[in-house]
């Protein structure tokens, strides 16, 4: 699965390198594309939740549920460490599809945005163990569909609370963004990245799916039946 998405992902990456190169010489337009991509992917990497939970003594990954992101922060560390990391991770989305955006177009913004949430959940600095990616796809979203992170906060909260558990609230978020794009008058090409890291965010929900299909996930007054603690955004 994880080799799909890659493969996907390099896929988008080729033909947005092909638009930039009509723009300008072909070479420059090479080194800057993939030194946008690797900027953007860096900037995925970057540990949040170990900066803002090793200042208390804490590590996310081996605290709680494991997962290096905002919820297990908030659980194990803190609200106010849970918000930083929540903050980071969102505002590293936000930085990599403005980043693209300014520096060549929007189309290049959205590969920007899947690099970032990659680097994320894939960071190579970290054995490709990272987060679940709910915050930092949330922050492109903000940047690049205004109106479809609306939406999405709301589909949140609603699912979130109906089903008291936070990861159901991220898994619909994750299904919903690309039809909410499409809705809202997305391109194709728009739709075909924000499925790809809907993809990536569903993946790594993957126990999650499984404990919410049995009854045994956690809620927010406890966790299940060998539920986990953690659910999302992270």
């Amino acid at each position: 699965m994880r080799a799909q998405l890659l493969h996907d992902l390099v896929v988008i990456g080729r033909g947005l390198a092909h638009d930039v190169a009509l723009r300008g010489g072909q070479s420059v337009a090479e080194v800057l594309a993939l030194l946008l991509l690797g900027c953007a992917y860096l900037l995925g990497t970057f540990p949040s939740a170990h900066l803002f939970a090793g200042r208390r003594g804490v590590d996310p990954t081996r605290a709680g549920s494991g997962n290096p992101g905002a919820t297990n922060v908030y659980r194990t560390v803190g609200r106010r460490s849970g918000l930083y990391v929540l903050a980071a991770d969102a505002g590293k989305g936000a930085i990599a599809a403005g980043l693209g955006w300014v520096a060549i177009s929007r189309s290049w913004a959205l590969f920007c945005w899947a690099a970032v949430v990659l680097g994320h959940v894939l960071p190579i600095t970290r054995r490709l163990r990272g987060g679940k990616g709910v915050a930092t796809a949330g922050g492109g979203v903000c940047v690049l569909f205004p109106l479809v992170a609306v939406v999405d906060l709301l589909l949140f909260v609603v699912a979130a609370r109906l089903s008291r558990t936070a990861s159901l609230g991220s898994i619909v978020m994750a299904v919903a963004s690309p039809i909410l794009i499409w809705a809202f008058g997305g391109t194709g090409r728009e739709m075909g990245v924000a499925v790809v890291i809907s993809l990536l965010v569903l993946v790594r929900h993957e126990g999650n799916i499984r404990r919410l299909a049995t009854g045994n996930e956690a809620t927010w007054s406890g966790p299940g039946p060998g539920g986990d603690p953690d659910g999302s955004p992270g």
